[in-house]
Formats: structure tokens, sequence, C-alpha cells
């Protein structure tokens, strides 16, 4: 036997054994970038639309959208739906930030200046539709296009929805859209169950890894809803499809929510913003920096890049952030390269960060309302005892790995 076929007989059986024990990770294979070739994904109103819209034939419809609910085209859902043959739309309902997808503050109910329908806000004195709302409706029709981040409020307006279309007797119909992180990352802690709430429905870890039209199956079942579900599916849609691998135009889903970099980063930096880490929101690449008045961003990227992050690098940089904690006041920061959205870790790079800050700035960096964002009391404690970020990120193995069971019920891509 030669001295390489002895290396592979000692290396098979350690490779095989890695991968059993992380099966909440799947394989995140490379995909190559799509060419002029490949099929361009096709979201559920594009199918919708090439079906002549034969699902919603003969009902009233309530739309629940913002201004990501386009096909193919750019042409609006409301638009669509408002001259489409066959059936009428009775209703808008929008999401936190509005119809247009501007707004960051409550919202209130409003008109429609095209078609003069009413505009329900969600995120206003309600956070689902009202009997009064629901009137003359037989169906709901989600379509917004989402972040895959249990925290992302967008999630929780769906729920809600659902379960007022189940107590209604409401048909409830969603047009899928892809998760712009792909469908083969699970990440981040399980919500604890006592921490249910608006910016978490129902316990999920931070980065679920399914498409909206998923979850709501996931939902609908694991949460014994028993709405009159139906999804209309993405054609073309692949679980290892990153944005990028689409052909479809960004369309950021909320204001800060900018570039696709941003939307990888999104779950780990997010969670620092109630500690007081402006994560550069009103700046050109929010999410894609982060920093304090009190922060050294030499000090703390060359901490970063010390711990050789897949995928990642970093460089210090100051920024004066608009909106968010330090709004106009100059934070020395850093910002974050992303060299491989396949190996690049969110959850493990807040941890990562969480962990130097509390050491270098204890007196400014809030430990505690990590929590609120994280969803897991245990995580943070951990933080706060000094548990190296590689062991938290192990100690949530087992229960991603039992998550991970369960999602695969509700695939509806490869």
């Amino acid at each position: 036997m030669t001295a390489t076929n002895r290396a592979l007989t000692i290396l098979v059986p350690f490779i095989s054994l890695f991968a059993l024990i992380r099966p909440y990770e799947l394989s995140a294979r490379r995909f190559p970038q799509r060419s002029g070739h490949a099929a361009r994904v096709q979201t559920g109103l594009d199918v919708l639309e090439a079906e002549r819209f034969a699902p919603l034939r003969g009902k009233h419809i309530g739309l629940i959208t913002n201004h990501t609910g386009v096909d193919a085209e750019g042409r609006s859902n409301v638009d669509l739906l408002a001259h489409a043959s066959g059936l009428k739309l009775v209703a808008l309902f929008s999401p936190e930030h509005g119809l247009a997808g501007r707004a960051n503050e409550n919202v209130t109910t409003s008109k429609e200046p095209t078609t003069g329908l009413p505009i329900y806000s969600l995120y206003g004195d309600t956070r689902r539709p009202t009997e009064e709302m629901l009137q003359g409706i037989d169906a709901l029709v989600f379509d917004i296009q989402d972040a895959g981040v249990r925290f992302y409020t967008y999630t929780a307006t769906m729920g809600y929805c659902m379960e007022e279309a189940a107590k209604h007797k409401i048909s409830f119909f969603v047009l899928d859209r892809p998760n712009p992180m792909g469908g083969e990352i699970v990440e981040g802690p399980m919500l604890d169950p006592d921490k249910t709430s608006f910016v978490a429905y129902y316990p999920l870890p931070v980065r679920y890894g399914l498409t909206i039209g998923e979850l709501a199956q996931f939902f609908n079942a694991e949460n014994h809803i028993g709405a009159d579900l139906h999804v209309i599916p993405i054609r073309n849609w692949h679980r290892n499809y990153f944005f990028e691998s689409t052909g479809m135009k960004w369309i950021p889903p909320s204001p800060a929510l900018r570039t696709t970099k941003g939307s990888v980063l999104y779950p780990g930096i997010e969670i620092l913003q109630n500690s007081g880490v402006s994560v550069g929101r009103g700046t050109q690449a929010p999410f894609e920096v982060f920093g304090a008045p009190w922060m050294d961003g030499d000090q703390v990227a060359a901490a970063l890049d010390e711990r050789h992050l897949p995928g990642l690098r970093f460089a210090s940089k100051s920024f004066i952030p608009i909106g968010g904690p330090h709004s106009g006041e100059r934070c020395g920061g850093v910002s974050i390269l992303v060299t491989d959205r396949f190996a690049a870790r969110s959850m493990r790079l807040g941890l990562e960060i969480a962990e130097i800050l509390q050491e270098l700035y204890p007196k400014q960096f809030d430990t505690d309302k990590l929590v609120g964002l994280v969803g897991n009391s245990d995580t943070v404690q951990q933080i706060k005892d000094g548990v190296p970020p590689g062991k938290i990120v192990a100690s949530w193995s087992e229960a991603l790995s039992a998550f991970d069971q369960v999602r695969r019920r509700y695939f509806l891509y490869k």
C-alpha cells in the first residue's frame, strides 16, 4: 500500500464521522453562476400569471403584499390581480414598512391611489387582520419577498394571517419566492419556547433554510394552524441557489436590507444592535459594517482577522449611521467583506464579534440584550461566561439536527 493510499484509509472514517455529526449544516454545494443558457427562476406570481390566475378564479381576494410583489417584467401584483378576469381584488394588506416598503415606523390604514382599494396596515393598530377587514374575502393571497431569518417580521405577519384565515374559513395562498440565502444551510440557536413574539413567531433557528412557501407549510402543520393552505411553487429554483443565482432583480425587502451581501450577513450582525452597536443603518451598505463611537475599528478588525473565519475578511472603517443606535455620530467600525457566501456563517460571526466587544468594552456592550433577537437564553449566558464561540455553535448541534429532520417534510424543491 502506498503512502497516499494509507493516508486515505486513515482519513475516510474521520471524514464520514464529520459528515454524520453535522447533519444540520447541509453541504453548501458550489453551484455555477448562472449563464445566459440557464433557466431563469420564476416566482409563484410568475407561475400564477402563466396559469392565467386559474387557482383564484371565482374568488374575492385580499392581497397581503408590499413593493417586492412584482413579476419578472416588474409589474405589480396589485395591478395584475386588479385587472385579472374571473376574480375580484377586494382589499390590500401591508406588513412592516408599508406597501411601498419605505416606512420605519407604524403605518396607518390608507387607500391605494390607482385602484381605490383599502390598504389595511398590519403594522399599526393591529398586527393581524380583523373580522371587519376580512369582510367579503374568501381567499387571502400572500406575496412578499422574505429574508430567510427568524426575526424578520414578514414571517410573523404571514403566520398571524394564516391563523385568521383558518378561524374565518378563508383559503390562504402563498405565492412562493426564493430564500435569498438558499435552502441548504441551517444556523443559529433554536428559539426558546417562552420567547415567541412578533420577531419570533415560532421556535426556529435564526437561519432556517426554507422558502416562504415551505415555511407556510411548516407553520400550518407544526403550529397546528389548520388553514386551507395552497402554495404556488417557484420554478427552476434549487436549494443551493443564493439570490445571485436566480437571475432575478434584487429589490430590497426593507429599507435597510439594501444588498444581497448584506442579506447574507444580516442574521449575525442584526443581533448586535440591541446591545448598543450600530449595524450601519442609513449607510450605503447596512449589515456590511458595524461600529460605535466607543469602538476602535483597527483593534476589532485585527481581532476578527486573527480568527480566520471562513468566507469573511475584515477592515477598519469609520462611518456615520442614519438611524438606529448612534445615529448621526461618527463610529469607529469594521467593514465586512464576504469572499465566499457558501462558507460564511453569519451567526458564528455574530458570536465572535460579541465575544470581542464584551472583552474589550464591557461597560459599553450590553451582552444581556442580545437575547432579544438571539432568542435563546443559554446561548447568551454562554457568551457572558466566556465560552468559545466554536463550543457555543457545537452546543446547537443536537437541536438543529432535530429541526433539520422536521423541516425536510415540507421541502418543495431539491
